[in-house]
């Protein structure tokens, strides 16, 4: 296996551990809501963070 294919799997792994997290995410606040608690303001901003970190990590690996 050359470094390009070890490349692609390790992005590979952390998009979906990122769509995996997203998920899980979306998942706690849609039961917030079903619950009637409001989602912060904060909350969403963190979630928006960490999908865009995600993402950064993710075409930063495949730039290489």
């Amino acid at each position: 296996m050359g470094m390009k294919d070890q490349f692609q799997d390790k992005a590979e792994q952390l998009k979906q551990q990122a769509k995996e997290k997203v998920g899980r995410q979306d998942e706690r606040e849609r039961e917030r809501s079903e619950r009637g608690e409001p989602i912060s303001e904060r909350s969403r901003r963190e979630t928006e963070r960490e999908q865009r970190e995600a993402e950064d990590r993710f075409d930063q690996d495949y730039d290489v």
